[in-house]
């Protein structure tokens, strides 16, 4: 049913003033309200409606933590059946039937080497809870203080995720360069970079004048997300896992965004079928919920109990949101569904690139998909614009700059045209779409007429024109 003028008149004024309530009561630290001025009132799968009566395609998901959308049937009905079973909802570590039965899904889940010889840290309600657990277990087992972390990585914004993310500054963490074949740091791309990435590494390890601190442990994510959607070459992969192997550091994989289905395979790691010694998860292993762990070989259970703790480690809801994710993904095979969909997606998005040239690079693994906005009419060399100015971010790969005010852009026009995309990228100036594993190929192709339409306006906006000094 339609909506008349007055009832949008009213539905658009509290829309407006809870916004502004927000901008006057939270703090400035808040991000996505920025970006997508939406206030969501109901949900279901794909879709958000919100306040003002607009809905969108969520091409967001939680960051990822939505892997059968929003309110799906079987997460309400797990949720639902612990509520009306009048268990307890909060049991700090205790054992409850909920527990062990997200336990046994989640370790059906895991490739079989390390499920067979695992121990799991209920670690608290976020990712970044899991990746500090993780740090202190490997310090913990192996007596050792340092941390190897890529370039590019994000892990969290607790003290010690931020210091295994990029930009960081401790003095314990040594930074090695993550394969990055449209920007490569050695500027060669391909198998060539990701070899040269490796020696880097082994070099570093060996030199005993290198000043490394000697490693607890190495952290990296098979798909970089907020770094730019960076898939990790799988014999670059499997080459960490040796280096790391001969010299007994423990592998720690990073899977709170590639897990869970998102990248075509349960866990993003048996693309390249290695078995890390550690496992972070978090996000989509929760159905919705807050929720994250830390799976690792039993051998490296060095605590004494109590050394790791936390209130809420315990979300009972989560547990049965989670388990019901977990089966469902795995039951229904929406790893594989992601895998065919995203590939085709993916090569949609290539193709968009012969029309639009500011398309600098498209990539990805399964429904994990990132778009790399440029400036086409920059010289990659750095020698400046042909219209004699300097907006684009400069690097010194040889391929155009990025272009963050174009990638801002195309969101506020993809809001605009019912569509919620993120940002990410070293510059922002990636477009990152993270759909739930229950997109259907009808939605596909709506999201990215959508995107492609976006694009083509941001592209002519005066808004462009200003920031980058285009002519008509």
């Amino acid at each position: 049913m339609a909506v008349t003028e007055p009832a949008a008149a009213v539905l658009t004024a509290a829309h407006e003033g809870i916004l502004r309530r927000q901008s006057l009561r939270e703090s400035s630290a808040r991000t996505y309200a920025r970006s997508l001025p939406i206030v969501p009132v109901r949900a279901r799968g794909l879709t958000i409606e919100g306040a003002d009566g607009r809905r969108y395609l969520d091409c967001l998901s939680g960051a990822g933590t939505l892997a059968l959308g929003h309110n799906h049937p079987v997460v309400l009905e797990a949720v639902k059946k612990v509520l009306d079973s009048g268990a307890p909802l909060h049991v700090l570590d205790l054992a409850t039937p909920v527990k062990d039965a997200f336990t046994t899904e989640l370790f059906e889940t895991l490739p079989r080497e390390l499920a067979d010889h695992a121990r799991v840290q209920f670690c608290g309600p976020a990712g970044t809870d899991a990746v500090e657990a993780a740090l202190k277990l490997v310090r913990t087992a192996t007596g050792r203080s340092g941390l190897l972390a890529f370039t590019g990585a994000y892990h969290g914004m607790t003290a010690g995720a931020l210091d295994a993310s990029g930009g960081a500054q401790d003095v314990r963490v040594t930074r090695l360069p993550y394969p990055y074949d449209y920007r490569c740091p050695f500027g060669a791309g391909g198998e060539r970079g990701a070899e040269l990435s490796a020696r880097w590494t082994e070099n570093l390890l060996d030199d005993p004048k290198s000043g490394v601190t000697s490693p607890a442990g190495m952290i990296l994510e098979p798909v970089q997300g907020e770094g730019g959607v960076i898939p990790a070459p799988d014999d670059w992969m499997r080459r960490m896992r040796r280096i790391t192997a001969d010299r007994s550091i423990p592998l720690i994989a990073d899977e709170v965004q590639t897990g869970v289905g998102r990248t075509g395979t349960f866990w993003a790691v048996e693309h390249s079928g290695i078995v890390p010694d550690v496992m972070v998860m978090s996000k989509a292993i929760g159905g919705s919920l807050p929720l994250a762990v830390v799976v690792y070989r039993d051998d490296l259970d060095a605590w004494e109990p109590g050394s790791h703790a936390g209130t809420f480690r315990g979300n009972q809801l989560a547990m049965a949101a989670g388990a019901a994710t977990l089966a469902y993904v795995r039951e229904n095979r929406l790893a594989e569904r992601a895998a065919v969909l995203g590939a085709r997606m993916t090569g949609r998005l290539q193709g968009l690139a012969a029309d639009h040239p500011c398309i600098g690079d498209v990539r990805g693994r399964g429904l994990m998909i990132g778009v790399e906005l440029v400036d086409p009419e920059a010289d990659p060399d750095g020698a400046g614009r042909r219209t004699g100015r300097e907006d684009g971010v400069r690097t010194s790969t040889g391929v155009p700059p990025a272009a963050p005010a174009l990638a801002a852009a195309v969101q506020q026009e993809c809001l605009e045209r019912g569509l919620i995309v993120e940002l990410g990228g070293r510059h922002s100036s990636v477009v990152r779409l993270l759909p739930p594993l229950t997109l259907t190929d009808e939605q596909a192709t709506a999201v990215l007429d959508r995107l492609a339409d976006a694009l083509s306006a941001a592209e002519r906006s005066p808004y462009r024109r200003q920031q980058t000094g285009l002519s008509n």
